[in-house]
Formats: C-alpha cells, sequence, structure tokens
C-alpha cells in the first residue's frame, strides 16, 4: 500500500481525518516531500533560501489511522527501506540554526543565507566545499515522525514534543524503530521532513534535505504500554575515524557552540566559514564527552575523515 504526498499538513492537528486505516503488522510505503514543500528545487540559488515560506515548513504525509489504537498503547514503527529520488539541498536559513544569534569572525557572517545542492549517485551524496570534493554515503530517515498530540487545536511541527514529532534522530533508519506513544484512538501517525544524511546535532538547522519515493515501514500496535515519551531501537552501529573538536563550558548550549565554531575554524583552511558550517550540520557529529566534573561541560564535534577527497592536515 503506497501512500502518496498528495495530501498534505503542516501542523500537528488531532482534529485530522486519517487518509488511510491500517492493522497491526501492516507494511507500508510512504511517500514525502522535502521540508520545503519544494520550495528548494535541483536548480535552486540561494535567493530561493531568502523567499522562503515558512508556513509551509514540514510537509507531513498522514494522518495513518492504525486499528484498535487507544489512548495508552504505544505505536512501533519499524523502517524497512528509504528510496531517494537522486538528489538533496543543504541551507543556512537566516534566524535558524546554532549560531544564528553569534558573530562570527568571516568575510561571510554565519546567519547569511547560504546554499548547497547534493547529487545522489551509488547511494553517495556528494557536493563541492571550497577545494573539497565532498562525498557522503547517505543513510536516509525522517526527520519528522509522530501520532497525534493528545491537546485539541493546531500545533507547530518545529519544536520536538511527546508524540515525537521534529526529533531529527540519524539513527532512526533501516533496521531501527521508534517506540511512539498513543494520545488519541487510531494513533494518527505522521511521517515528514525526510534527510539523507545529518550529523548529530544538525547544528545549521538543515540537514541533506530530500523528498523521497517512499518511506517503507512495518506497524505494530503495543496495548497498554504507557509510554509519556518516545523510544528508539538501534541497531550496532560502528564508529568512524574523525577528528574531534571539544567545547568546554558551564553552559552546555555555550560548550556546544565552542566546539562547533573550533570545527568551523579548522575547515577553514579548506573552504569559508559557512560551507564549514553546514557541513558539520550534515555530517559532523556531537556527543556529550563529560558531565560529572562540575562546574564545567565537555561537548565534542567529531568531524568524519572519509568523507574528503584528500587527507586532512592536522595539526
Amino acid at each position: 500500500m503506497l501512500l502518496s504526498s498528495k495530501t498534505i499538513h503542516s501542523k500537528w492537528d488531532n482534529s485530522l481525518e486519517p487518509l488511510i486505516s491500517v492493522s497491526d503488522g501492516d507494511e507500508i510505503f510512504v511517500e514525502t516531500r522535502d521540508a520545503s514543500d519544494g520550495q528548494i528545487n535541483p536548480g535552486s540559488t540561494v535567493a530561493d533560501v531568502e523567499k522562503l515560506q515558512f508556513d509551509r515548513i514540514h510537509p507531513l504525509t498522514g494522518p495513518i489511522e492504525v486499528k484498535g489504537a487507544e489512548p495508552g498503547d504505544a505505536l512501533e514503527v519499524e523502517f524497512l527501506e528509504f528510496k531517494h529520488k537522486g538528489w538533496g539541498w543543504t541551507a543556512i536559513i537566516p534566524g535558524f540554526g546554532l549560531l544564528a544569534e553569534d558573530v562570527y569572525t568571516s568575510p561571510v557572517e554565519l546567519s547569511s543565507p547560504a546554499l548547497k545542492i547534493w547529487k545522489v549517485e551509488d547511494e553517495t551524496a556528494k557536493s563541492k566545499f571550497g577545494s573539497l570534493d565532498v562525498k557522503i554515503k547517505i543513510r536516509p530517515f525522517p526527520g519528522v515522525i509522530g501520532t497525534a498530540l493528545p491537546q485539541k487545536g493546531k500545533w507547530s511541527t518545529i519544536p520536538p514534543r511527546e508524540n515525537g514529532g521534529n526529533m531529527d534522530v540519524k539513527q532512526l533508519s533501516v533496521g531501527s524503530k521508534v517506540y511512539l506513544p498513543v494520545f488519541v484512538k487510531g494513533a494518527l501517525l505522521s511521517i515528514g521532513d525526510t534527510h539523507l544524511a545529518q550529523g548529530d546535532g544538525e547544528v545549521c538547522g538543515t540537514a541533506i534535505e530530500a523528498p523521497l519515493e517512499h518511506v517503507k515501514i512495518r506497524l505494530r500496535l503495543h496495548k497498554n504500554l504507557a509510554l509519556s515519551a518516545p523510544v528508539f531501537w538501534f541497531p550496532k552501529e560502528c564508529y568512524q575515524e574523525c577528528v574531534a573538536f571539544p567545547g568546554i563550558d558551564q553552559n552546555l548550549w555555550e560548550a556546544t557552540k565552542k566546539a562547533v565554531k573550533s570545527a568551523i575554524g579548522f575547515l577553514t583552511r579548506y573552504m569559508s566559514a559557512q560551507e564549514a558550517y553546514m557541513l558539520i550540520s550534515v555530517a559532523a557529529d556531537l556527543k556529550v564527552s563529560e558531565v560529572v566534573d562540575r562546574p564545567n561541560w565537555i561537548v565534542t564535534c567529531c568531524v568524519p575523515t572519509q568523507i574528503f577527497s584528500q587527507p586532512l592536515n592536522f595539526p
């Protein structure tokens, strides 16, 4: 069964009528639009970023009714397959992202709009960053997936919530599962904001955003599990060789900024600061490395080395 993205919604609203009804154990294919709802395309320029209409952000395919689902149950979503359309995009959107309000020493401020278009061949996303050809092995996943909220009304999809929503967890790819609380009859599942790749943190505010021909999922209903928030199950993953930059501060947010700025500073040997910011957003992982030695936190920004066309000179 294929659920087309012809009909979408961009707010959480538990009064929406379901597009389809499925049963426990069913496998379905869900077509998704990109996060911009088609405002960015393979021929776009930075001018398209400057005129984005934010009321169209996060078009979600759904809702999907699960027969027998009742408040207090949990919906298991297993990710079986993702089929891309051969391209994606990454952008800096003014006023959005970790460093949106920071002054960064650069010919162009990091809050200025920027755009990269990625071409996908052999399951690898390719683009040019300064003097480097960058190749990233894609691992598609939905940035937004959630059941209907218990509250009536229309609610923004931008922040993650108790129903799941805009979690941007890159590990929710093939082989992974998410368990979502059910708050209303039928669960009313929706999916969107699909990505081809992302670094943990998505620091510039976008990943490799992309529409997908389909996301194949299997749905299972667990009665009376009474979850208050989503739970994830991830398959075993391997760590990659990386060069890592710690940020140290008494404030977790500031420690994160310091780590990202250090990585940007290193990468500007090869590319612009804007390009480095976008590349970190799609390829580098942020990790909370230490929390117990008060008063300081350590957040580490890990940049994988295998994505570059030439060895990085470090130090």
